[in-house]
């Protein structure tokens, strides 16, 4: 097995820099998840990992060795895609094994490995039949399949969960940890989904228009986020935000009553942000009424209008739930609030 490294890596599409000299260590068994909007740029870098892109200037490297030019088959990676690719007039076995038939390896070892990836996968019962009587989710195992089958140092998966349905996808989250932690092997895992980044990842890369906005464990980049889009971006709910002010260290939101002493180094105005698990309902608190309530069972989001404009959602937990219509007080814990520069967007640590 081997880790990643991108120094300075850019890609251009003629005057056109859609990636802006990325660097990033990838650490041997690692599982790198890299998210972000559409758009930017998280696919562009991992086909750039495969060489199925370019890389216009700097460097990548698998383990030791230096990538950067060589030919996707000569890097050491297995891709997993969006769409299955499986060969519809073809068995499972033979589409896992096709790979290393066409490579001229020997059937016994042929056999041998397409049985492991079989165990490991749990397709034992499906070897025989062909991709039109299997479901999305077996497909996809099928795909994964093929791609533990070639022993790669590397693999890359994009966007592997798209094609399923909320239930499969919950599915293949659980299998594809569970592939992790077997077989312990470099993943690079390309996502718009936060939660899928939050459940599967040791690291996630924040990727905005072609650069990274921050590095970090799922828990550290929810709980320290650099800025105010890393802070809207991870987490569902997505973090509120209020416009504020700072006087004499003591925070003030216009509108609320609520004021926030946190001896902040700094004067002028800021952007609150509030985790919806950190408000509660309190009779003493500003007074909001409430808009919507989506409920999850064990838990709801209560989705706050203010008299002056001002938008929440809070986290309930618990038998009580708030109606819609209704007027409720909401506290604020202010120990758990976040300070972000309006113009720049970057955190004021406090």
């Amino acid at each position: 097995m081997s880790g990643v490294t991108l120094q300075n890596a850019v890609k251009r599409y003629g005057d056109v820099e859609v990636i802006h000299g990325i660097d990033l260590d990838v650490k041997d068994g690692e599982f790198c998840v890299f998210v972000g909007p559409s758009g930017c740029g998280k696919s562009t870098l991992l086909r750039m990992i495969a060489g199925l892109e370019e890389t216009t200037a700097g460097r990548i490297a698998i383990g030791p060795r230096d990538v950067t030019r060589l030919d996707p088959a000569e890097r050491g990676v297995a891709m997993v895609f969006q769409t299955y690719a499986l060969y519809p007039h073809m068995t499972v076995r033979d589409n896992m094994g096709f790979g290393l038939k066409m490579n001229g390896h020997p059937r016994a070892e042929i056999a041998r490995k397409v049985a492991e990836a079989s165990r490991i996968l749990k397709l034992d019962d499906y070897l025989d039949r062909k991709p039109a009587a299997l479901s999305g989710g077996q497909r996809q195992r099928v795909s994964i399949g093929r791609a533990i089958v070639r022993g790669p140092d590397v693999f890359l998966f994009d966007e592997p969960l798209s094609n399923l349905d909320a239930e499969l996808r919950v599915e293949m989250r659980v299998e594809i940890a569970r592939l992790h932690k077997e077989i312990g092997a470099t993943m690079v895992y390309v996502t718009h989904d936060q939660v899928e980044a939050m459940t599967l990842a040791d690291k996630i890369v924040v990727l905005r228009k072609g650069v990274i906005e921050q590095v970090g464990a799922p828990m550290d980049l929810y709980r320290d986020p650099d800025n105010k889009f890393v802070a809207g971006f991870i987490g569902s709910p997505a973090m509120n935000f209020m416009a504020g002010d700072v006087k004499d260290g003591t925070v003030i939101v216009p509108g609320m009553k609520a004021r926030f002493d946190l001896g902040a180094r700094y004067d002028g105005p800021v952007t609150v942000g509030l985790r919806a698990e950190h408000l509660t309902v309190d009779p003493a608190g500003d007074t909001h009424t409430v808009d919507l309530t989506e409920s999850l069972g064990g838990v709801s989001y209560v989705y706050l209008l203010g008299d002056t404009g001002e938008r929440l959602v809070l986290e309930e937990r618990g038998d009580h739930r708030s109606r819609i219509g209704a007027r409720v007080g909401v506290a604020i814990d202010a120990s758990r609030v976040y300070l972000f520069d309006p113009e720049t967007e970057a955190r004021i640590r406090t």
